[in-house]
């Protein structure tokens, strides 16, 4: 008799559509990878430069130090979702390490068509490399100052490209941090300018830290 009493229950919750407790909503992909917008402390718009595991086996990733000391959110552009938190900066070599931490996040080595297959070379004199900002993704130019761990690019820097991906042939070879441009003369009118800082000398300071971000190896690689 229960049983019975049980089903008639049932059967009038489902005619009615009442009485049954709905379904929790499935928590959706957060896919990110090297390239995407983000916005660090809640009011300021910078590039991921890319995305990986450390030695702790925590996802990471990396930008411009430019907006956010450690503590600082770090979010997906147009959206309500925080991805991580700054755990490191370095004022020296303009980058930040990102600890990225969001339920269902799925790290891809290739981002709206943003391909990171690895870390490359150190960049070289009149090397070619291409920057992926947000407003002139795929950009490309020549080195023209290969000494220290800052070059410069000769493309234009867009507002949002602090901490966008500079890459050779599909591999890293460093973060935009600022722009500027050329001195010019009468032989040759002023250029635009990227600086950017070699990811050679981001991840060697990065281990010798010991910290979050050591021993980086991004997704694909």
């Amino acid at each position: 008799m229960q049983i019975v009493r049980w089903c008639l229950t049932l059967a009038l919750a489902l005619l009615l559509g009442v009485g049954l407790p709905a379904a929790p909503a499935a928590a959706a992909m957060v896919i990110l990878g090297g390239g995407a917008v983000i916005v660090v402390n809640g009011d300021s718009y910078c590039t991921l430069t890319t995305i990986g595991h450390d030695r702790a086996g925590d996802v990471v990733g990396f930008t411009g130090a430019k907006y956010g000391g450690p503590g600082a959110t770090v979010a997906i552009a147009g959206t309500d979702t925080t991805v991580g938190t700054v755990v490191d900066t370095n004022g020296d070599l303009g980058y930040a390490v990102i600890k990225l931490d969001a339920p269902d996040l799925l790290p891809v080595s290739d981002y709206a068509g943003i391909s990171i297959n690895g870390i490359g070379p150190d960049l070289a004199f009149d090397s070619a490399a291409c920057k992926w900002g947000p407003s002139t993704p795929g950009i490309c130019g020549r080195i023209t100052t290969p000494f220290g761990p800052r070059v410069n690019l000769l493309a234009q820097f867009d507002p949002g490209d602090v901490g966008a991906p500079v890459t050779t042939d599909g591999l890293l070879t460093g973060m935009a941090y600022a722009g500027g441009m050329t001195i010019g003369n009468k032989f040759s009118p002023p250029r635009l300018l990227t600086h950017l800082t070699k990811i050679g000398a981001i991840l060697d300071a990065v281990n010798a830290r010991d910290g979050p971000g050591s021993g980086f190896v991004p997704i694909g690689s």
